[in-house]
């Protein structure tokens, strides 16, 4: 049986709680809940829910950027959840970050040759002449000649520094991308092209992906399988087909009936589930379903027992008492 290249089991995120001298005791804030998903060779999984349900939070844990409170977290079937420093710096080989907005995640003083550069040789694997040769490798991979090498973030447009922190995140040939939100801060046009260089990486060179995204329409041009997530917890996954086909969970209906259909005609006879109120907070989670109060379908149980993420043989996993 081929070894996940991301295992994740019971993630719980805890942030605050206690109190102090000066203030009062508070609850913790729960920003991940106990979610457990799985990553196969060459796979994109698709993780997607509102703003505030922990989705760029869990896309920390697995890149050793935020320790998780409980839970394991194995990467190639290495446990690294409370891993030092040097594990974590020989994990970071096999898993990089693609981060949501392209003029932040650079240096501005430094080059964009320097930038790509770096993680070569925090690693030591290039120096001299082969450094050069590999980051002008890796700027053709992403569609930008040698010449940007030289240039500095400020000189380049949101689509090429975007370019750039692919073929940054690239360098180490990592067996993991992880993609938080890659293209919310660009144009359309220019998303579409960074969705496309995404799509034909992925393709020649094997990678799996962990692609985060509020948006189902880019999720469906990007994805193989599709998590949908709601206050800190996995409450569907599914096979991308079958996903837009017609998901489970009342909350994923609702996410799916929000995206716009290319046919006009069918976008007027579509009937649109609007959610009422507003999420609950993490520092206060309802007791059974989470979903609960904001759902068409709940009946008494959802009030009082969560339910469990259960597999299904379609491939599919559904947590609700009533898919």
């Amino acid at each position: 049986m081929t070894t996940p290249v991301l295992e994740l089991r019971d993630i719980v995120v805890r942030f605050g709680g206690g109190g102090g001298l000066f203030r009062p005791s508070a609850p913790a804030i729960r920003a991940v809940d106990g979610a457990s998903l799985v990553i196969q060779p060459g796979e994109t999984l698709a993780l997607v829910g509102e703003s505030g349900c922990g989705k760029s939070t869990l896309s920390n844990v697995v890149v050793g950027l935020q320790a998780p409170s409980s839970g394991s977290v194995r990467l190639l079937g290495q446990e690294i959840a409370g891993a030092g420093p040097a594990q974590l710096r020989e994990m970071r080989r096999h898993v990089q970050m693609v981060f949501q907005d392209p003029a932040l995640s650079l240096n501005p003083r430094a080059r964009i040759g320097a930038a790509i550069a770096e993680p070569l040789i925090v690693h030591g694997l290039a120096s001299g002449a082969a450094l050069r040769q590999r980051v002008a490798a890796l700027l053709a991979q992403v569609g930008l000649s040698e010449a940007y090498a030289t240039r500095f973030p400020h000189q380049l447009s949101g689509g090429q520094r975007q370019r750039v922190g692919i073929a940054r995140a690239l360098a180490l040939e990592p067996a993991l991308l992880v993609c938080d939100e890659p293209v919310s801060a660009l144009d359309v046009s220019v998303r579409a092209q960074i969705l496309n260089l995404l799509v034909d990486l992925q393709a020649r060179l094997g990678m799996a992906s962990l692609f985060v995204s509020h948006d189902l329409a880019v999720v469906r041009h990007v994805c193989d399988r599709v998590a949908v997530m709601y206050l800190g917890r996995i409450v569907e996954t599914a096979p991308r087909d079958l996903f837009f086909a017609g998901p489970r969970h009342p909350y994923a209906q609702a996410l799916l009936s929000a995206v716009k259909l290319a046919d006009p005609a069918a976008q007027r006879q579509r009937q649109r589930i609007v959610l009422a109120g507003e999420p609950p907070s993490p520092a206060a989670r309802p007791s059974g379903c989470a979903f609960h109060q904001r759902c068409k379908v709940a009946s008494a149980i959802c009030t009082t027992d969560q339910p469990e993420l259960i597999a299904r043989a379609d491939g599919s996993a559904v947590a609700c008492h009533h898919a």
